[in-house]
């Protein structure tokens, strides 16, 4: 894709955007996801189980994980352990939250693009009111609706795309009629590459130098069907981009033009196992971010609830 079309296309899908009104330039896509539309999604649970959306953190180094979290243990203090009377074991967690490995969310202050953030908000100052009103803390109420996973590597008959695949516009249509499932208004859109699958039998590899993702011009269906929030097992971009001179451009599009929160590195196999054997693509989904004010982000466990 050239860079002159990627402009074009991100000129279109602003302009859409800026379509929903006032409201539009802070919440974003989350204008989709009305309290009605939340309430229809409760009629998706009919099994009630649920299965973790998200991938155990790692504390330990590897080729997608060169700065991991760091957890370690603070007490109990030497001698506590065994010591009579009340004692407490406590730990200390840090972490870098837009890694390569660990399962999280991006906040619409996150992507920076010709010097403004989502909804023309100069990006200049980070700790501005209007910046800061893009922060996770947008979401500190939590995110609850109707989840679709759509799994294209089950549509392509395969386990996995590989790195540098893209799934585009027609695959997602296609994993739709495949599946007997349709994206609607305020959805919570889960697009499956099996970037977690590969991982788990090939082992970790640089994912920033070769991963699945969407293509760029994927970007329109989610515009079109009001989609809220975007969830992948990879990252959602490809590597190498699509886009020259533009690494991230689904960010780009998705985040700072459409104001849709990402969700990065979840893990998808125990859904989409549960999901072919029920016949059932949709689900409840509740997403309940760390309160971080002014956080770009945070570690995410979404939960599908059937």
């Amino acid at each position: 894709m050239s860079g002159d079309d990627f402009r074009a296309l991100y000129g279109r899908l602003r302009r859409a955007r800026t379509g929903g009104g006032a409201d539009g330039g802070r919440r974003g896509a989350l204008r989709h996801l009305t309290p009605a539309r939340v309430a229809a999604a409760a009629a998706e649970v009919r099994l009630g189980r649920t299965v973790s959306l998200a991938a155990p953190i790692e504390t330990r180094p590897g080729p997608d994980n060169q700065d991991p979290a760091q957890h370690r243990m603070t007490g109990p203090a030497p001698g506590e352990a065994g010591a009579e009377g009340l004692h407490f074991a406590r730990d200390r967690f840090a972490m870098n939250v837009h890694g390569d490995a660990d399962s999280h969310l991006d906040a619409l202050n996150h992507v920076l693009y010709d010097g403004e953030l989502h909804g023309g908000v100069p990006a200049g100052d980070a700790t501005a009111a209007e910046v800061r009103s893009l922060s996770v803390d947008l979401v500190r109420e939590g995110i609850v609706g109707r989840g679709v996973l759509l799994d294209v590597p089950g549509l392509r008959g395969v386990p996995w795309l590989e790195p540098g695949e893209h799934v585009t516009a027609e695959d997602l249509a296609a994993a739709e009629t495949a599946q007997g499932v349709r994206v609607g208004p305020g959805d919570v859109l889960l697009v499956r590459v099996g970037h977690r699958r590969r991982r788990r039998e090939f082992g970790a590899w640089d994912a920033a130098r070769g991963r699945a993702g969407l293509h760029p011009e994927a970007m329109p269906f989610l515009a079109e069907r009001e989609v809220a929030v975007l969830g992948g097992d990879g990252n959602n971009d490809t590597a190498p981009s699509a886009v020259a001179d533009i690494a991230f451009p689904v960010h780009v599009l998705a985040v700072q033009a459409m104001g849709v929160h990402l969700m990065d590195y979840l893990q998808f196999e125990e859904l989409a196992a549960v999901c072919a054997q029920t016949g059932r693509w949709s689900f409840l989904c509740a997403v309940a971010p760390l309160r971080l004010p002014g956080a770009t982000g945070s570690p995410v466990n979404p939960l599908a609830v059937l």
